[in-house]
């Protein structure tokens, strides 16, 4: 069969991907070895962040470094073995962290989160998921008067240069929000913009069904057999497309390595379970445990405990320990009951050392075009991805400058 798009991966980037190109009268074929948001787009903790202007740097002080060194904090922890075929990756990391750097990706990473609710509402009408968003923000909370402070400061610095809207709680007003957290928190800072989802799943398959309503095609195959051309088989026939998409997450540069690029691509890895609550307890917000460096959330399945970063290879085996650790911390904060899940799902955040995507046109194969690499920020740019890939495709007017996202910014 004849395309004149092939879209490899299923997830948030790549059915958004999907869905714009059709939108504009593209042919197109999203291909997969998994049915849609069956990888890491599953298993994310449901925010849309309009607040995440920011990307998450790479510590800089000595202080900091020395916590980490440790490999005993709770957000972030590392595989020893993996070290030396990271530490390159680490190293461009520490530099694009620069406080003045770090500026300047911020200010570009900005135009694409100052979409992100906008374009998640109009896909999500459009395939009839609205009941899947809620917006009522989501709170960061805090059991030290030190530690709220420093928070403070921060939202009013990304309210001031980007317009984020949030509240200050203190533990009256969190508990009137939240009457089953645990009564020795002192505060919160509420984030009124963005929104949450309930099923990230739901939501991703939503927009699949949407794409085949507008006439494009899902097929279950191998991004190995992709030859430039581009033909690759799946399941059912031979596919042929006059362009290329690669929007696989993590697994991006299987097509991209082979093809001859170098970008530099790293996985930050993560866990969850769920949980049932306790004495009929409600959690009506995602809620993120600052000092301890995880966050609980009100899923369709049960409370979603969510870790924060592991730094290994992309294919290593589970390494649970975050998950244990944090456990019994967030039952003080909430009473978690029974666990649901039989085990620990792990996914993986692709990552680029300047923390921002890769998006645009591949330099030296025609009808190769890049969309991965968003981070801790998949579920939430997903959408605004997809409307620029599709709009960079056909020569329109695009929501955004591509400039700071295109793959020449490095070495490839």
């Amino acid at each position: 069969m004849k395309f004149d798009t092939i879209v490899l991966g299923a997830g948030i980037v790549g059915i958004s991907v999907a869905v714009h190109l059709q939108r504009l009268g593209r042919a197109v074929a999203v291909i997969d070895r998994k049915p849609p948001g069956s990888e890491t787009s599953y298993g994310n903790g449901g925010l849309i962040e309009s607040q995440s202007v920011c990307p998450i740097p790479f510590p800089r002080s000595v202080r900091e470094l020395l916590h980490y060194a440790r490999n005993r904090a709770p957000d972030a922890r590392y595989h020893l073995r993996a070290m030396p075929k990271l530490a390159p990756f680490l190293m461009q990391y520490w530099w694009y962290s620069e406080p003045g750097r770090h500026a300047a990706i911020a200010r570009a990473n900005a135009t694409l989160i100052e979409h992100c609710v906008t374009e998640h509402r109009a896909l999500a009408e459009a395939a009839g998921a609205l009941g899947l968003l809620q917006r009522q923000g989501w709170i960061r909370v805090f059991r030290t008067r030190a530690r709220q402070d420093r928070e403070y400061f921060k939202a009013e610095q990304l309210c001031q240069e980007f317009g984020v809207g949030f509240h200050t709680l203190d533990g009256t007003a969190l508990r009137n929000l939240e009457p089953d957290l645990s009564s020795a928190l002192i505060g919160a800072l509420h984030y009124t913009t963005s929104e949450f989802v309930s099923d990230p799943q739901a939501l991703v398959r939503a927009y699949a069904r949407h794409f085949e309503m507008l006439g494009g095609r899902m097929f279950i195959g191998n991004a190995d057999t992709l030859e430039p051309g581009w033909r690759m088989s799946t399941q059912d026939r031979v596919i042929e497309a006059a362009s290329v998409v690669v929007a696989m997450g993590p697994w991006s540069d299987r097509v991209t390595s082979k093809l001859g690029y170098r970008v530099p691509l790293a996985v930050k890895r993560g866990y969850h379970m769920h949980y049932s609550a306790e004495h009929g307890a409600r959690l009506r917000h995602p809620v993120v445990d600052v000092e301890n460096g995880y966050m609980i959330a009100p899923m369709s399945r049960g409370i979603r405990l969510t870790t924060g970063v592991e730094l290994s290879l992309r294919d290593s085996a589970k390494t649970p320990v975050q998950l244990t650790a944090v456990e019994p911390v967030a039952r003080e904060l909430f009473p978690l009951g029974e666990q649901v899940d039989d085990e620990p799902w792990m996914g993986c955040r692709p990552c680029t050392p300047d923390m921002l995507p890769v998006i645009g046109p591949a330099p030296r194969h025609r009808g190769l075009w890049l969309a991965f690499g968003h981070g801790h920020l998949g579920l939430t740019q997903g959408p605004v991805t997809g409307r620029l890939v599709a709009e960079l495709m056909t020569g329109s007017e695009t929501v955004c400058d591509p400039g700071p996202f295109r793959v020449e910014r490095f070495r490839v």
